[in-house]
């Protein structure tokens, strides 16, 4: 077993940092906002899930003062796409570096959707989509009290865009839309096959 500090791995035996691909699979943080100008970003994000149920609540972590946490912060206001399969490779030219005013969904040809509560556009193809209004946006600090350059944004779903293709006797049918899941370094996997147990009885 190898015990190491974060700080202080051994880079001859660890020369690229494993953080990321010991925490996964991680779903994808596919984050459009859209300013008070009314200009439209879409990013991923490494680091998003869910973190409440009733309201439903979700976070994602931007690692510096990005588009995304910029325009979110503004507008108060964001939508989760779900990435999928068949969606990866525009996905991933949305982490492009362009030049701020460039739209991302015009880089990705991504058609948009309109929203029904926020002004935030979504991905007209995910199969899911989460409207959503920004709640808390928190800056981390390490454990002595010290800020580092990334900032939580939690907000609460008000809408919920789901394509009826992946309801099947009333159940979601997660594999069946391929959602993507970010791995470690440059690896990422798709939901294939499921398994269901049992919660055990009190």
């Amino acid at each position: 077993m190898i015990f190491f500090e974060p700080h202080k791995r051994d880079k001859t035996l660890l020369p690229h940092n494993p953080w990321t691909a010991m925490i996964a699979p991680r779903p994808i943080g596919w984050i459009s906002t859209r300013n008070a100008s009314g200009a439209v970003n879409i990013a991923p994000y490494s680091y998003f899930n869910a973190v409440s149920a009733m309201p439903p609540c979700v976070m994602f972590s931007s690692d510096g003062w990005k588009d995304t946490l910029t325009f979110a912060d503004e507008t108060r206001e964001f939508v989760w796409n779900m990435a999928t399969y068949d969606l990866a490779a525009q996905m991933n030219e949305t982490s492009a570096n362009l030049a701020r005013g460039h739209s991302e969904f015009e880089h990705a040809a991504l058609e948009t959707a309109p929203c029904k509560i926020v002004s935030v556009p979504r991905v007209a193809r995910s199969p899911v989509a989460f409207e959503c209004k920004v709640t808390d946006i928190v800056r981390l600090k390490t454990a002595d009290g010290k800020p580092i350059d990334n900032t939580v944004v939690f907000g609460e779903v008000v809408g919920i865009h789901l394509d009826e293709r992946y309801v099947k006797n009333g159940v979601v049918d997660t594999a069946a839309m391929k959602p993507l899941a970010r791995l470690g370094y440059r690896d990422y996997s798709w939901v294939e096959k499921t398994f269901a147990m049992d919660r055990p009885k009190d």
